[in-house]
């Protein structure tokens, strides 16, 4: 389709909580969360090939080609559609990697969703989630791309409607290993199941952090200096944590604080984002205007 976009959105998420209910025989942990959108997250251009090749134009750092989630989506999605198509796929990173935004599912549900329609595979939601699945269980919710109560490994999606505040976003200079996390023993992986109805109700715990905190102490220091100024809270298995305000004026003004101290400003290295909450996702609001 010659008329479609070539720059595609990839936003990042939230978890506003995170419950560990039990682990399979497989591993993986049966768990309950909530997701909500924010607009603001990466990009990501799109020039289709005639050759079949799939290439990367910029190397992203620690990250061999072929374990890149970007590239394993496409050349996933060529193998469903049995395409011949090619494409070359440049990357606009603002999210940082290991920081529980959720920035490689979602790049990886970008490009399910992009190549879809530029390849004219012709896939429903339901066939790219299932591609997806395979690549990570966080990448179901970006296909989808509305806020969310998720539960099983993360792929057992129902719609909620949340309210939209302004997030301030503050991520540590680290890389958290999310395998790490869910490895250690002291992790709780017996929480009581909670319903849906009595989410208002049940507070918006993440019981990842005091694990986190035990391997990277410099998210314990964000959510200390952040929770000096709002009710600051950690998106997934880290780094970043979030606090949400009225107004972006008020995150802003918060934001500057933490700037300019005192003994109490964040370092310079950690990286800060000011968005706002949205229970449609950028990349869904496009879609629906195609």
């Amino acid at each position: 389709m010659t008329d479609l976009p070539l720059v595609w959105p990839a936003p990042a998420k939230l978890n506003l909580m995170l419950h560990i209910t039990g682990q399979r025989a497989d591993g993986y942990h049966e768990l309950q969360t909530v997701f909500q959108f924010l607009d603001y997250g990466d990009e990501l251009k799109f020039e289709p090939r005639s050759d079949g090749e799939v290439r990367r134009i910029q190397a992203v750092e620690g990250i061999p080609a072929e374990d890149d989630l970007v590239v394993r989506a496409a050349k996933a999605l060529q193998q469903v559609c049995g395409c011949r198509r090619g494409v070359d796929i440049s990357l606009e990173k603002k999210l940082p990697m290991g920081a529980g935004l959720g920035g490689g599912s979602s790049d990886a549900a970008t490009t399910l969703h992009a190549l879809n329609r530029i390849w004219d595979c012709g896939l429903s939601d339901d066939a790219l989630a299932e591609t997806g699945l395979k690549l990570g269980a966080d990448v179901p919710v970006f296909v989808r791309g509305f806020s969310a109560f998720a539960e099983g490994i993360g792929e057992q999606l129902t719609p909620i409607e949340l309210d939209c505040p302004w997030y301030l976003v503050i991520t540590p200079d680290i890389h958290v290993s999310t395998a790490s996390i869910f490895g250690d023993f002291e992790l709780t992986r017996d929480c009581p199941a909670i319903k849906i109805c009595g989410l208002p109700d049940s507070g918006w715990d993440n019981v990842c952090v005091p694990v986190v905190e035990k391997h990277y102490p410099e998210v314990a220091e964000a959510l200390e200096i952040l929770g000096h100024y709002a009710g600051a809270r950690m998106s997934g298995t880290g780094a970043s944590v979030f606090a949400a305000f009225k107004t972006e004026a008020e995150a802003k003004r918060v934001r500057d604080s933490l700037r300019d101290s005192g003994k109490t400003a964040m370092p310079e290295s950690w990286k800060d984002f000011i968005a706002r909450g949205v229970n449609t996702s950028p990349l869904r609001a496009k879609l629906d205007g195609l």
